[in-house]
């Protein structure tokens, strides 16, 4: 069931493999826990699953000392599975509509400024023989507000840099258009000169970014490179590849750019998501008041 659940997700809803691969796991967690807890496995069936057992593995996962919001991503997995099994009409009711998500603390993202994502980039070795794909990596980042995945999936085919834009595939499959910068699409250009030099696995031909045996790049190798680029630049922020993305939204907004405007580009379904990069530019505002305040002087 959790394998054609898989197929469902990724044919009907279009979602990432990160959140297939995300959403399973934690139905497989819900099967084990069952098995092992709650039910013997003769008589284990899902039209026995109530509520109450569903709030029982919560607890057990809260042991497990995950966050909230892990715990309302995994309540999350659970409805969408039952949801599943009530169209597909192996139960007549999901028990998991009745669950309660947690309430999570506003998240405010690690956010580089300027000249420390500048420090960053200039850390970066020219001589050594990735130096430029890397250098190039962390422009594209930064200059489009990219994900991982999409960073290390962009193709050559979907740079337009006559037009001054690179083609995106994001979440679920959708493509949207994004403007990039001149240092980016030039660390772009003279990487593909090095780029020639690299023996490439056939079906990688059109992959942008390759490891050095010419296949494609893995997400957690941008998360050694980006780590190592940090360390090397003196950086002491928690830092990953999306923290680019956070600090490209958060500067467009502090500098005066359309929330609409930026909605797109980052490939936001909902504004309601974007609105974030408002407060960040909002707690940087109230600070910089109140330490000009006589009282808090």
């Amino acid at each position: 069931m959790v394998n054609d659940f898989s197929v469902y997700l990724k044919l009907e809803r279009s979602l990432s493999d990160n959140t297939i691969n995300a959403y399973c796991s934690d139905v497989s967690m819900l099967d084990e826990f069952l098995v092992s807890n709650v039910m013997d496995q003769k008589s284990y069936s899902l039209e026995k699953v109530t509520t109450e057992n569903l709030n029982d593995f919560l607890g057990w996962l809260q042991t497990k000392t995950i966050s909230k919001r892990s715990q309302a991503r995994v309540i999350s997995s659970l409805r969408s599975f039952y949801r599943y099994l009530e169209m597909e009409g192996i139960i007549l009711e999901s028990p998991a509509e009745l669950l309660d998500i947690p309430r999570i603390k506003p998240y405010l993202p690690v956010v580089l400024s300027v000249d420390e994502v500048e420090s960053i980039i200039d850390s970066v070795d020219l001589s050594l023989p990735n130096g430029h794909r890397n250098k190039a990596m962390l422009e594209m980042l930064y200059s489009c507000g990219l994900r991982a995945t999409e960073l290390v999936s962009l193709k050559i085919s979907d740079l337009f840099f006559k037009e001054g834009f690179i083609k995106v595939t994001g979440k679920g499959k959708k493509e949207r258009l994004v403007p990039v910068g001149v240092p980016a699409m030039e660390s772009v250009e003279r990487y593909m000169y090095y780029r020639k030099l690299t023996p490439i696995v056939a079906k990688y031909e059109d992959i942008l970014f390759l490891n050095r045996r010419g296949g494609k790049m893995s997400r957690e190798m941008l998360f050694v490179i980006v780590k190592n680029q940090c360390r090397l630049a003196g950086v002491e922020k928690d830092v990953s590849p999306h923290t680019f993305r956070h600090s490209f939204a958060t500067h467009l907004v502090e500098n005066g750019a359309d929330l609409r405007a930026v909605q797109e580009m980052l490939g936001h379904e909902s504004i309601l998501t974007t609105e974030i990069y408002t407060h960040v530019n909002s707690a940087k505002w109230r600070e910089s008041i109140l330490d000009c305040h006589p009282r808090v002087k």
